[in-house]
């Protein structure tokens, strides 16, 4: 039996149902609830499973998670499409980002009953993460969530890391100033929509989005997104041209990719840059040579490994600040339980949403 015992601990699980391990034991602090890949492949990998709740080290809490976004990356490494997605990076459990609250401080920064963000680098990749029902996280990058800002919309603010991601795009990558112009497709998604609301607190002169249908053309719209070309009625290239008079635009945030690459580039003013920082449209693009020398175009390719631990906690700084300010809306997609992983991401990932999606945890660790 101890023999048995370790070997489910080592491997960090004890399954349900039809793959459950009976002989399996947990500590005396109980076990949780987790979603944990134990191989790469479908939405059904993300599985609900038992592990062993964790225990503070020093300088470190536990948190009480209460929600948790999902990141297109999140699917990426899953599906086995990542560098990161080896043999001996698994078990895993998913998830980079989300809130809760401190139920246990080994830190004088924190105290119980704080509401926090929480993430780490790396999490749900190279290490554990998110998705499960306690965290015991290093106090150094927790941050108190804002009073007047419930779990889910929290968990929203970090979900796909749009904000970041446009905040360092655009500061570091394209040395952005103050009345240029900036493009960010894809006004439904984390880098589109949250690149747009960095820009305007930046301050920019015009920014612009695109969205795939009419109708959620006419949603962007009506939340004061006022530039969303609608693609299914003109180009990328046609409708920067027409809102920007022919100028084109200073800066390009592009998460989406595949066939919108080119276009993307035809629509810079000269001397602008493309920042590269995902594919969601596809991996393969077709670009006319000349707009990248005749427009004087610099293309940068985005990775978060590029930029300083320092750097990165500057710019999460700066945003949370913005969102203290109420210069960032961070919107909701769609909310799931936990339990319902597999749904979750394939409704990230095949439907698109409008907005960010979010997994409430409900408590049901054993004491």
């Amino acid at each position: 039996m101890l023999g048995r015992v370790d070997e489910c601990q080592k491997r960090h699980s004890c399954h349900h149902a039809a793959r459950s391990e009976p002989n399996c034991q947990t500590t005396d602090r109980g076990a949780m609830k987790a979603i944990q890949y134990q191989a790469y492949g479908s939405y059904e990998e993300n599985r609900v499973v038992n592990v062993e709740r964790p225990q503070p080290k020093e300088g470190e809490v536990l948190v009480k998670m209460r929600a948790v976004g999902i990141n297109p990356l999140d699917n990426t490494f899953r599906a086995g499409h990542i560098y990161l997605a080896t043999p001996e990076n698994l078990p895993r459990i998913g998830g980079q980002s989300g809130v809760g609250i401190v139920v246990e401080t080994r830190s004088a920064e924190f105290q119980v009953g704080d509401r926090v963000f929480v993430r780490g680098a790396g999490w749900g990749l190279v290490a554990d993460g998110t998705w499960r029902e306690y965290v015991a996280a290093p106090a150094a990058g927790l941050a108190r969530v804002p009073a007047d800002l419930d779990d889910n919309h929290a968990a929203a603010f970090l979900a796909g890391a749009g904000y970041l991601t446009g905040y360092l795009a655009l500061t570091e990558f394209a040395k952005f100033k103050p009345g240029q112009t900036v493009l960010a497709p894809a006004i439904g998604s984390a880098v589109g929509m949250e690149t747009v609301q960095i820009a305007r607190r930046l301050g920019a002169s015009l920014t612009i989005s695109t969205a795939s249908t009419t109708k959620k053309a006419e949603q962007a719209r009506a939340d004061g997104y006022e530039h969303v070309i609608d693609l299914s009625r003109e180009t990328l290239k046609d409708g920067v041209l027409r809102i920007t008079e022919g100028k084109g635009v200073d800066v390009v945030v592009d998460g989406v990719s595949g066939t919108l690459t080119g276009q993307a580039l035809a629509s810079l003013a000269f001397g602008g840059t493309v920042v590269v920082v995902g594919y969601a449209g596809g991996r393969e693009a077709e670009v006319s040579i000349t707009d990248i020398i005749w427009k004087a175009a610099t293309i940068r390719g985005f990775t978060f490994r590029l930029f300083a631990p320092e750097t990165v906690a500057a710019a999460n700084t700066a945003i949370l600040g913005y969102l203290k300010e109420g210069a960032l809306q961070p919107r909701i997609g769609k909310v799931f339980p936990l339990t319902e992983a597999p749904e979750a991401v394939r409704y990230l990932i095949e439907d698109r949403p409008y907005g960010r999606v979010v997994m409430q945890i409900q408590d049901t660790a054993q004491h």
